[in-house]
């Protein structure tokens, strides 16, 4: 009776760290947070972070999909959901292995290069999107 909405919630509290620790980076990728901050030293910071509630998000965004497959997955924003987290997910590789190479030479100055300001909003707009379609999926 009670285990649903104890997943849902800790869903929920993992997604905010999630997004609350991307968002921080990113924010500071673009130059509008925190420009004191050393940009790798607040990576180091961020990111483990980030991987536990990431780690928190597949395990109980896994349970409540087990729990309603066959009603949610035909919905059109779980799919949404799931493209948009796949694209963040591409996006993140493609920043590790491309954009981020340099991040040492950012911790000087206090806005990073276009490119990675552009990973930066690109980002948070994935996330503003999978929280969306999150959101989404009990209303359609």
């Amino acid at each position: 009776m009670w285990l649903f909405p104890i997943i849902e919630t800790l869903h929920l509290l993992g997604m905010a760290a999630l997004v609350g620790t991307i968002t921080a980076f990113d924010l500071r990728l673009l130059g509008w947070a925190m420009r004191q901050q050393r940009v790798s030293a607040m990576a180091a910071r961020v990111f483990p972070w980030a991987w536990i509630a990431f780690a928190v998000q597949v395990v109980t965004g896994a349970l409540l999909f087990a729990s309603e497959a066959a009603h949610v997955y035909p919905n059109p924003a779980f799919r949404l959901k799931m493209l948009l987290l796949f694209l963040a997910g591409l996006h993140a590789l493609i920043f590790r292995f491309t954009v981020s190479r340099n991040m040492a030479a950012w911790d000087e100055i206090p806005v990073p290069p276009v490119r990675a300001k552009l990973a930066g909003a690109v980002s948070i707009l994935l996330w503003v999107g999978i929280v969306a379609a999150g959101r989404f999926i009990g209303f359609v």
